[in-house]
């Protein structure tokens, strides 16, 4: 069996007048992230350690702000075909993990809910995705409830 690992990292920049997507959940707050696609950070993370442990480029390379076809798309749509390409490569995830760290909202009555979406998405088991929130204990960017940041690990698979 072949196995690599990938590590992911995304902070967005919170704003006025947006939705708060994290792991293709809508959560409930007063801001939502900036960024040329929904911003959902998490998603990001995700998937850019899903392509790094592939061997790949990053989703910047892969899904260029410059683009207009990505203007505010779903990052749902983003991981589907991250996902696919690494089909395509004979990959399998093994697992995700990613911690969300954001001073607010608090997120632990959606990390099941947030699980399940990445699951779902990825057509993996509930039990291969591991979601935590933090706070940053009021310090920086984050403690001041300007971004929220996100990291991942993603273990793939591939047999042969």
């Amino acid at each position: 069996m072949n196995c690599r690992i990938g590590i992911g990292y995304d902070i967005h920049r919170l704003a006025e007048g947006r939705k708060l997507f994290l792991g293709g959940v809508e959560i409930p707050y007063i801001k939502g992230l900036l960024g040329h696609s929904d911003a959902d950070a998490l998603l990001h993370a995700i998937c850019d350690a899903m392509l790094g442990a592939a061997g790949s480029s990053d989703i910047g390379e892969l899904f260029p702000n410059t683009d207009q076809k990505y203007q505010d798309i779903s990052s749902l749509e983003l991981l589907k075909i991250v996902g696919a390409l690494l089909r395509e490569k004979g990959f399998k995830i093994g697992n995700i993990d990613a911690v969300v760290i954001a001073q607010e909202p608090n997120l632990s009555p959606f990390k099941k809910l947030i699980q399940a979406k990445i699951a779902q998405t990825l057509n993996i088991g509930e039990q291969s995705v591991n979601i935590k929130a933090k706070t940053n204990e009021g310090l920086g960017e984050i403690g001041a409830k300007e971004a929220i940041a996100c990291y991942s690990t993603v273990l793939l698979v591939r047999e042969g």
